[in-house]
């Protein structure tokens, strides 16, 4: 790394930690002013308040990053701008874009920490919070906290309908199971009955226990009952995971990027309007984190000026740009989630829209040409 980019870095790193780490502040801070009074009144461990905010914690990165990344480019570059320190970088030889390099290197990082975050961590977050506070204000037994009753499940894919009376979801262990499986015609062959069932991610296999299985499949159309009370069977032909069997019951921006992918790949055969939501989400989880790297062309352009004046305006800009990128994102997941825009396109739409603004805003100050100005003045 030469001397020059050492330079710029040091000049960007110090206000992107303390605007990093003063969002993060701000964000604790308001958050226990919201939720602490919860806490308190149904005596939540500190411990427990402690890991809460833990997990909490790649989702509030992924949020905070781009804003964190705008503030400090600005302020950096702005700052050198006054001290007529890019001048000088410019009149001894170096370009626009190689006086930016190290940043939008820097920024493409942030994109890369950003996706390993959003794959798994930052959706696992979000599910967890809405968990947590939810168990807070039920009015049921701590031991009762996210357990699902009579819930009913059809996969289409192998014709079997499940009704399990009683499980946590994530759980191995489904209470009250009934299970029936119909052959393409849908005439009813096999039947199983059991207290408890248990999956073996190893085998691949269900445990029955305490159950009877009825079979109308013999050539006499009389049923055979085959009953094991006291006694377990083993069924190893089934497809079906708790996880799959639960994810009927999913809301989309609480899955993980492989989760988003099971469940598009076993519940294909539903509406395309059901699956909208699932879809626009798994493009938008890739898509995130990459605003990262679009900010930077937004604010480096924007924070390179020449007067005060123009540092004021150049400020303003990069926010409006900012808050715009914003606004349209949730704009796009909204039509994505209501089928009114395609997956990949309600994903990656605003991301392109700004990127293309930002580049526009960099090639024009590389060829030192006047930044586009709004004006309300009449000519």
């Amino acid at each position: 790394m030469r001397l020059l980019d050492r330079y710029i870095l040091r000049n960007f790193l110090e206000p992107f930690l303390l605007c990093f780490f003063g969002l993060i502040s701000i964000w604790l801070i308001i958050d226990l002013s919201d939720n602490g009074p919860d806490f308190i009144e149904a005596r939540v461990p500190f411990k427990q308040v402690a890991l809460f905010y833990l997990s909490q914690v790649p989702q509030t990165i992924l949020l905070l990053a781009p804003l964190s990344l705008l503030a400090a480019l600005l302020f950096s570059l702005s700052r050198m701008s006054r001290s007529n320190e890019l001048i000088s970088m410019l009149t001894a030889g170096r370009s626009v874009a190689r006086v930016l390099r190290p940043l939008a290197v820097l920024g493409g990082l942030a994109g890369l920490g950003c996706m390993v975050l959003n794959y798994e961590l930052a959706p696992r977050a979000e599910a967890t919070k809405k968990a947590a506070l939810e168990g807070l204000t039920r009015s049921k037994k701590p031991g009762d906290r996210g357990v699902v009753e009579g819930y009913l499940f059809r996969d289409r894919m192998n014709i079997r309908t499940w009704f399990v009376r009683r499980f946590r979801p994530n759980a191995s262990e489904l209470t009250g199971v009934h299970v029936t499986q119909q052959n393409p015609d849908g005439r009813i062959v096999k039947k199983w009955y059991a207290r408890r069932a248990v999956y073996d991610a190893n085998n691949r296999s269900w445990t029955l226990s305490d159950g009877l299985i009825v079979d109308f499949s013999a050539e006499d159309g009389v049923p055979r009952f085959d009953a094991f009370e006291g006694g377990d069977r083993v069924v190893s032909e089934w497809s079906e995971t708790p996880w799959r069997i639960s994810s009927g019951q999913f809301e989309a921006q609480s899955l993980t990027i492989p989760e988003l992918r099971d469940y598009l790949r076993f519940n294909g055969d539903f509406s395309a309007g059901q699956l909208a939501p699932f879809r626009t989400y798994l493009h938008y989880r890739w898509a995130l984190p990459w605003s990262c790297l679009v900010v930077v062309f937004i604010a480096a352009p924007l924070g390179i000026v020449y007067s005060r004046r123009g540092v004021l305006a150049g400020v303003a800009g990069a926010f409006m740009l900012f808050f715009g990128m914003i606004l349209l994102t949730n704009l796009c997941l909204a039509l994505g989630k209501g089928g009114r825009l395609p997956g990949w396109l309600s994903g990656w739409l605003p991301n392109l829209i700004f990127g293309a603004v930002g580049l526009f805003l960099l090639y024009t100050r590389s060829t030192n040409r006047e930044l586009p100005r709004l004006s309300f003045r009449r000519k």
